[in-house]
């Protein structure tokens, strides 16, 4: 819901406002009174596309507040993120290589012994099939 959007709103609520005038001066030149002339159709019509019409401008300044607050919220998050890494950035590299060499050895011990499958047994070769019993193909 851009600008534009909330903009034609306006510009049409203020159209159906100015022909809901120009419709109650004309009733009133014919003689009609104001609780007679809110029966009148085009008058119901006018005044329900102003409602309809506010209802949208509702819902478009709705959406622009929450799209500001999740900004807002997106930005402090953001800033809370940089202070904590510039507030850890000291103590981090003179542990970072020691670390590191140590989780590069461990992988390649347990990478060189084969894992057994859960329940204790160990995997077996596929046996071939007997003489007597078709095969599925």
């Amino acid at each position: 819901m851009g600008l534009k959007r909330k903009q034609m709103q306006m510009q049409q609520k203020a159209h159906f406002e100015e022909e809901l005038k120009n419709r109650l001066s004309f009733l009133a030149g014919k003689g009609i009174e104001p609780p007679k002339s809110d029966k009148d159709a085009i008058v119901k019509n006018l005044k329900a596309n102003i409602r309809a019409t506010d209802r949208r401008l509702r819902f478009i300044t709705g959406f622009e507040t929450r799209t500001q607050e999740l900004a807002k919220a997106k930005a402090d998050k953001a800033a809370a993120r940089l202070k904590e890494k510039e507030g850890g950035k000291a103590e981090k590299p003179a542990k970072a290589p020691a670390e590191a060499k140590e989780k590069k050895a461990k992988p390649e011990k347990k990478a060189a012994a084969p894992k057994a499958k859960e329940g204790g047994k160990s995997p077996k070769a596929p046996e071939a099939p007997k003489e007597g019993t078709p095969t599925k193909e």
